[in-house]
């Protein structure tokens, strides 16, 4: 895949769409500083069509509650991904009409829609309207049309990605795209076209790209990072084949442990690593209760990514779970249908991640079901909206945001027709619960809302036609409600998998409204938001059930996750792969030092994990070459990290450098212990001193423990050959 290409055209057609957008906006009045809401006509004096004035008006409303900068922004990325989908799926011979909507036949940047679109027999197509726009010769007009008019076909079928657009998007419907050296012409040319076979990695890439300039503005400034910025600030597409370690050792093991008939072989999973040797007792109580959970059925699997971004895991867990039902004997017509229906669950805080996420998935479901467009069925995957600009019922109508007022006893009351004002109190519970929520996205804890809350609101609507106060209300939230309770649903409910890759952020970067929702509920884990994740992601899941993720390392290490460590001490850990430094190949040097594991939540005394130090690789491929050979594996215990002061994932370490810290006796058996600064033998241990080297070099002081916590630990464990209170003289084991 020809990355730089893909990030060269990313980051120009941000800029160039941006451009654009924002030039429409300008020919219908609406202007950064000062929008003219009186405006009629064009600057060449057209005067606005009724259903422009309409789009314009939900524009003018849009930027009154987003401001003109954010919705110029959504409008380009809009834009971005459609084009971007539509490409997809001319390539790769998805889109219904089977006609190029981009190129023709050859590949070249010459649309067969516009030569096609007479003899096309589509539903969605006005001939009139064409054949108008032939004899005009409005080439430039009748594309557009077109385009619009595809978009919309597929909004049924792919709803997140193709949202209607007879609204303000459509308004700002970039102009000139048919010209050569335009944001289509490039994406035609600039990217080759076997590049586009591959859903997760062009959406991946491009997205990722798309933030580039954003990314680097937030790092530059050095400000706190603000809301709308988190998306582009943290965003990194997480490797292939770390993905598959994380789906393959949870969604897969939870498979296996309750279908002992099936084995990691049978699916030919190359990244699943089999459970470490336990003690019989450990044995014989793991058998047990696999015993006891035999027999669950594929769909009785629910896995989120609460950090989906563009929907790398779940298409590989959309993989994975395919190959369950086919080996579970599902007749496979009907199985990517099942997959979208209960297995798959994703939340992000970006709209456009989700947009893109829901692309992928649904592409994925499409290379299984040539039918999934026409099934009606979608994946559960929202992105977080907020609620700031909506406003609570009116006092006179709404009862308290927690349910009903006094007054409303009964849950009827009398107020022009008769309406029930227990559901006003459950919307009005959803609205002050997504205050802010693009603050803390996932980090959210909300309760379900009430079964049937959707039909009893669209009975209100019904029930309050005569009641203009009641209505105008509704009218202004009506759009959210559903977007609302089906978040709230997926923030509610347990899952039996969870696997992401969360953003990184330090608490330095987080503004004053995150700072203070993380303090107050994860004060183990408010140093970072990965952190906060890993602690957030266990409340997730069901007993027994298992969190696969990608985090920086420093929380097996630092004294100020010491209380976060003890709190996965009552969880088993599966196995990890420890990666160090450059486990992604877009970041160089050791900015980014990271490990992947796998939870258990449940706890066995004695259980033993599987523990693979992959740091001394220092690319990406080196890793997995490690990975796959199986080379500097551990087996580690649990318990023995917290026979060491502040409890460090030592997984390396040995047995006697456990035990010295239990019997400080036992440490003459591993060394010399001298008294104070005497060495014993100055012509060896002198000289050395000050040369000491922190990165080869540990002892049981406290450099012993900033040996643990620097992110440059070396591959070998090292103790003194002679200890004195002093510290460290010389010596490795």
């Amino acid at each position: 895949m020809d990355k730089l290409s893909i990030k060269k055209y990313a980051i120009y057609a941000r800029n160039e769409l941006i451009e654009r957008v924002t030039q429409r906006a300008y020919e219908y009045g609406v202007l950064d500083d000062a929008p003219d809401p009186a405006c009629t006509q064009t600057p060449d004096g057209t005067p606005f069509t009724p259903v422009e004035v309409r789009q314009r008006e939900r524009l003018l409303l849009e930027i009154s509650r987003h401001g003109f900068r954010a919705v110029m922004e959504a409008a380009a990325y809009t834009w971005f991904n459609r084009f971007a989908a539509l490409r997809f799926l001319e390539v790769n011979g998805y889109l219904p009409s089977q006609v190029r909507v981009f190129t023709n036949d050859a590949g070249a940047f010459r649309p067969a829609i516009l030569d096609e679109c007479i003899q096309m027999d589509e539903p969605w197509l006005d001939k009139a309207r064409i054949f108008d726009y032939k004899e005009a010769s409005e080439t430039s007009a009748l594309y557009k049309y077109l385009v619009i008019a595809q978009c919309n076909a597929l909004g049924e079928a792919l709803p997140a990605t193709f949202e209607p657009i007879a609204d303000w998007t459509e308004l700002l419907f970039p102009d000139h795209i048919l010209r050569e050296g335009s944001v289509i012409d490039h994406l035609v040319n600039d990217i080759p076209e076997d590049d586009w076979r591959d859903a997760v990695q062009i959406i991946g890439w491009l997205y990722q790209y798309y933030n580039t300039e954003p990314k680097d503005a937030v790092f530059a400034s050095k400000a706190k990072v603000r809301k709308q910025d988190i998306p582009a600030a943290t965003q990194l597409f997480t490797p292939d084949w770390i993905v598959r370690y994380m789906v393959e050792n949870s969604l897969g093991r939870y498979w296996l442990e309750r279908h002992p008939e099936h084995t990691a072989e049978t699916f030919d999973w190359r990244y699943y690593l089999p459970e470490a040797e336990q003690d019989p007792e450990v044995s014989e109580k793991l058998a047990a209760l696999r015993a006891a959970s035999q027999g669950v059925r594929p769909e009785d699997i629910r896995l989120v990514d609460p950090c989906m971004g563009s929907g790398h895991i779940l298409v590989y867990a959309f993989d994975v779970l395919y190959q369950i039902y086919e080996a579970a004997g599902y007749p496979r017509r009907k199985i990517a249908s099942l997959i979208l229906e209960h297995n798959l669950y994703g939340l992000d805080i970006d709209e456009r991640a989700c947009q893109l996420a829901s692309f992928a998935v649904m592409m994925k479901a499409r290379q299984y079901d040539k039918r999934i467009f026409t099934r009606g069925i979608q994946p559960h995957l929202a992105a977080i909206e907020e609620t700031n600009a909506l406003e609570p019922p009116p006092s006179s109508l709404a009862p308290s945001p927690r349910g009903l007022s006094p007054e409303a006893t009964g849950g009827v009351a009398e107020v022009g027709p008769a309406y029930d004002t227990k559901i006003l109190g459950e919307v009005n519970t959803l609205l002050e619960t997504f205050r802010d929520a693009k603050e803390y996205g996932s980090l959210l804890t909300v309760e379900a809302p009430a079964d049937g809350i959707l039909d009893r609101w669209q009975a209100l609507k019904e029930q309050a036609s005569g009641d203009l106060l009641l209505s105008a209300w509704i009218g202004s939230v009506d759009e959210a409600v559903p977007k609302l309770v089906m978040q709230a649903e997926l923030l509610a409910q347990k899952y039996e998998v969870v696997v992401t890759n969360p953003p990184y952020m330090a608490s330095s970067g987080m503004d004053s409204k995150l700072t203070t929702y993380v303090r107050k509920k994860y004060p183990n884990s408010k140093g970072d938001l990965f952190a906060i994740f890993i602690e957030r992601c266990s409340e997730i899941i069901k007993a027994q059930g298992y969190q696969a993720m990608i985090t920086q390392h420093s929380w097996m290490f630092l004294s100020s996750f010491e209380k976060l460590r003890g709190k996965l001490l009552q969880q088993d850990t599966v196995n990890m792969i420890h990666l160090g430094a450059r486990a992604f190949e877009e970041i160089g040097g050791e900015v980014v030092q990271t490990t992947a594991f796998v939870f258990r939540k449940g706890r066995f005394v004695n259980y033993q994990g599987t523990y693979c130090r992959l740091i001394e690789p220092t690319t990406q491929n080196g890793k997995e070459e490690m990975f796959l050979a199986g080379r500097n594996r551990y087996v580690a215990r649990q318990e023995n990290f917290s026979k060491i002061p502040g409890a460090p994932v030592a997984y390396w370490v040995g047995k006697q450098v456990y035990d010295s810290f239990i019997d400080r006796k036992n440490l003459g058996q591993i060394c010399e212990i001298v008294s104070g600064m005497t060495t014993g033998n100055n012509d060896k241990y002198l000289r050395r001193w000050y040369e000491v080297d922190i990165n080869n070099v540990c002892s049981i002081s406290p450099i012993f423990q900033l040996a643990w916590q620097t992110d440059n630990i070396d591959t070998n464990f090292c103790l003194p050959s002679r200890i004195g209170s002093g510290g460290i003289l010389d010596g490795k084991i």
